[in-house]
């Protein structure tokens, strides 16, 4: 039996996309340990995550991504861009398209700019996590936990934005897992340092939940950490985030929107 793949990144977050538009490629009951296998650096292909590509009578697409601990997300944000882009490029989609997830449909524009795809997603009203009541500035989403105030918003996946004087001074492998596994997140929770570099831009590093480890890149939390300084009243509408892998840029205007890019890696077969 052979599987096709392609492997596409987002500031380097990678994911593996299996096209299901035709029929299911990886049976149900398999697709999570499909996930811990293949995006395995040694020993598979590599990627933080395996999204699976179908159609759907609520959209245009329909996306699944797993992840390497087995896990399904809800949703993610640079996820949606690479599966846009694969979809683009496949013919399945044009300029703009409605993507079905678990979490709810997100509506895409994309297109290419010279050589460089970019897409952008109307992410998901953010809400705070223990209020689940759209973000207004109360203040009832912080919480102290260890040495760090703690503010939670769910941006269809639940975060915990925290504000540093400095990214690069975080152990992040040693701090995050006492956050991402604490009490107050009964689903777990990504988590995500800020660091303010201007006006209008923030440094962010995330550790991921599923993935259980830093990524390059994560579009959720870049938006819930531009929401939470735009909700602080710390910076306008308008935020640049730089990510280790690279920059997005969030907009708040009655809607939250994210803008970046997506590039194809490779394409490949698996033999099983």
């Amino acid at each position: 039996m052979e599987i096709h793949f392609t492997k596409l990144q987002e500031n380097g977050n990678d994911f593996i996309v299996i096209d299901e538009w035709e029929h299911v490629v990886i049976p149900e009951d398999l697709k999570g340990q499909f996930a811990a296998v293949y995006c395995d650096r040694r020993f598979g292909i590599g990627a933080d995550g395996v999204i699976f590509l179908s159609k759907t009578d609520k959209g245009n697409l329909k996306m699944r991504i797993f992840q390497p601990d087995e896990s399904e997300a809800e949703m993610c944000g640079n996820g949606i861009r690479c599966l846009s882009k694969y979809a683009f490029d496949a013919g399945y989609v044009k300029e703009t398209c409605t993507v079905e997830t678990p979490a709810r449909a997100m509506e895409v524009s994309m297109g290419y700019r010279d050589e460089d795809f970019l897409a952008t997603i109307t992410m998901l009203t953010p809400l705070f996590k223990r209020k689940d009541i759209p973000a207004t500035g109360s203040g009832e989403y912080k919480e102290r936990i260890g040495e760090f105030d703690v503010y939670a918003v769910n941006i269809g996946v639940p975060h915990a934005v925290i504000i540093v004087d400095s990214v690069d001074a975080i152990d992040i492998e040693a701090v995050a897992p006492k956050i991402r596994n604490h009490a107050s997140f009964p689903k777990g929770t990504n988590v995500n340092f800020v660091e303010k570099t201007g006006d209008d831009s923030v440094r962010i590093r995330t550790f991921q939940r599923g993935v259980e480890g830093e990524t390059l890149s994560c579009g959720t939390g870049a938006t819930a950490s531009a929401t939470i300084v735009h909700t602080l009243g710390t910076m306008g509408p308008v935020v640049n985030v730089e990510t280790r892998g690279g920059p997005l840029t969030i907009r708040m205007n009655g809607s939250t929107t994210m803008e970046g890019p997506a590039t194809t890696v490779f394409s490949g077969t698996i033999t099983v």
